[in-house]
C-alpha cells in the first residue's frame, strides 16, 4: 500500500515512494538534575507525533495536490496521512482499552464505561446497562478529532475487539459504519462472528469509518485490546499479533518545499513538515 495524504474526502494515494520519512513522536521528555546529583525527568500526557517527508522527481499531479495542501487553498483545516508503516489505526491507550472513557461514545441508558476517568494507564470497563427490545446496545470507537477514521474507498480495512471476546463479551457483531466527508451516514458493514475479525472494502462516497461492537445482553466486561487495521491482516491477528495502537492524527503542514529536479524541469523535489494537532 502506498501513502495516502488529503483532506478526509479527498485523500489521494501518492504512488512514489518517499526518499527520506521520519514519523518519530515527539517526546518532549524535559530532564531535571538535583543538588544532590540525581536525576528526574518530566514527559507531557500528549507527545505529538512528526512527519518529515521528502519525495524526488514527483510527478505533476501529485506535486498540484501536495501544494494546494500546504498552501491551504481549498481550506484551513487539517489533512489526514493514512502511513503504511501504521498497523493500528487506533490510538495507543485506546487500543489497550485505557483511558479517558471519552474516547468510545455510546447512548446513554444503554451502557457505561468505568476506569479510565482515573487515569491514562487504567483500563476500562463497560457496562451494558439495557439492551433494546429487538435490537442490540452499540459502542463506538472515537476518532480524537474527525467525524471517524479517514479512509477513501476501495481500501481495505481489517476490525476486531479480541479482547471484549476473550473476556466473555455478549458481543452479537462487529460493525464498521461508513460516513461521507459531511458526516453524513452511509451502509455500513457488520459481522455476526465476532470471534473472528470483520474485514471489508470502503464503499464509494465513504470519507471516514467508525468501529463498533453491539452487545445482545446485559454484564460487566474489561475493555481489552482492540484494532483498525488496513488491508487484510486477519491471518495475522487470528496467530496472534496483536500490533500496538499507533493513531490516524490529524495534522498540520508546517513546513514545505517545492524545487525543480535536477537536470528535468518536468518533475520536482518535494518536502513536507507535518505536526500532530488537537484543534
Amino acid at each position: 500500500m502506498s501513502m495516502w495524504i488529503g483532506r478526509p474526502g479527498t485523500l489521494r494515494e501518492i504512488v512514489d515512494g518517499a526518499t527520506s520519512f521520519d514519523r518519530s513522536p515527539d517526546l518532549g521528555v524535559s530532564e531535571f538534575r538535583s543538588l544532590a546529583g540525581g536525576v528526574t525527568t518530566w514527559a507531557p500526557p500528549v507527545q505529538p507525533r512528526r512527519l518529515k517527508l521528502k519525495w524526488s522527481a514527483m510527478e505533476t499531479d501529485d506535486v498540484s495536490h501536495l501544494d494546494r495542501l500546504a498552501r491551504r487553498i481549498d481550506a484551513p483545516g487539517p489533512v489526514a496521512v493514512l502511513d503504511p508503516l501504521t498497523r493500528n489505526l487506533l490510538g495507543g491507550h485506546q487500543a489497550e482499552g485505557r483511558g479517558e472513557p471519552g474516547k468510545w461514545a455510546w447512548k446513554n441508558g444503554e451502557l457505561n464505561m468505568y476506569g479510565g476517568q482515573f487515569g491514562a494507564h487504567v483500563e476500562n470497563s463497560v457496562s451494558v446497562e439495557s439492551v433494546p427490545a429487538g435490537g442490540m446496545a452499540a459502542l463506538a470507537w472515537r476518532h480524537p478529532y474527525w467525524t471517524g477514521y479517514p479512509v477513501a474507498p476501495g481500501m481495505t480495512l481489517t476490525w476486531w475487539a479480541p479482547g471484549l471476546v476473550a473476556n466473555g463479551a455478549a458481543v452479537g457483531q462487529l460493525v464498521l459504519a461508513w460516513y461521507d466527508a459531511a458526516g453524513k451516514a452511509l451502509t455500513g458493514a457488520s459481522s455476526t462472528t465476532p470471534a473472528a475479525p470483520l474485514v471489508a472494502t470502503v464503499p464509494t462516497g465513504a470519507a471516514f469509518a467508525v468501529p463498533a461492537v453491539a452487545f445482545t445482553a446485559r454484564g460487566v466486561w474489561a475493555l481489552g485490546y482492540s484494532v483498525l487495521a488496513l488491508g487484510d491482516v486477519s491471518a495475522a491477528l487470528l496467530a496472534g499479533e496483536r500490533p500496538v495502537g499507533e493513531g490516524s492524527p490529524a495534522y498540520s503542514i508546517t513546513g514545505y518545499s517545492h524545487a525543480p529536479t535536477a537536470g528535468d524541469g518536468r518533475y520536482r523535489d518535494i518536502g513536507l513538515d507535518l505536526v500532530e494537532v488537537t484543534a
